[in-house]
């Protein structure tokens, strides 16, 4: 039997495993002490919206934070007719042409006012409400900031300012 070590340099084999063990412990350890800061979860905000037959909101502007999630709720508190006076809302992407998106939806009435190519626009959407309806959607505010179009797609609508902006800051 041989008394030969199993390793030509065997101080250089010891040095090597208690680097790497103390790399390894380092790793772990360093999952151990204090995080990094991090910024506060943004509460949940809440908006409720009236249309009137008047063609108007009483709310143009949301103000939010980026990915801050919202819960809007729409109602038509008008007494005219859907098919006469039916509001939805739609929050478009940024840089979406608000004209070109409304009346790409004018021949859609079945599809609530918005024509089903330009779906990809939208970030979130509540179908036309008739007088007295209500409906919600919940979504997370865009991460880029800046200005993001809401719009009524009911024709006529938005050319008399039925129009607002989601305003997104940090």
């Amino acid at each position: 039997m041989s008394t030969r070590p199993l390793f030509r340099n065997s101080s250089i084999f010891v040095r090597s495993v208690r680097l790497g063990t103390v790399a390894v412990a380092a790793t772990l350890l360093a999952g151990c002490g204090p995080s990094a800061p991090t910024t506060p979860p943004v509460a949940e905000k809440r908006i409720t919206m009236t249309a009137t037959d008047d063609m108007k909101w009483n709310i143009t502007r949301i103000d939010a934070k980026p990915g801050q999630k919202l819960i809007l709720t729409l109602t038509n508190a008008g007494t005219a007719p859907k098919a006469t006076m039916g509001h939805n809302l739609s929050v478009l992407t940024k840089g979406t042409n608000v004209n070109k998106f409304v009346e790409a939806g004018a021949e859609h009435a079945a599809n609530s006012y918005v024509d089903p190519a330009m779906k990809g626009n939208i970030i979130a959407s509540i179908r036309l409400l008739g007088s007295g309806e209500s409906d919600s959607m919940t979504f997370n505010a865009p991460m880029v900031p800046g200005e993001y179009d809401f719009v009524c797609t009911f024709p006529g609508h938005a050319a008399v300012g039925m129009k607002g902006k989601l305003v997104i800051a940090p």
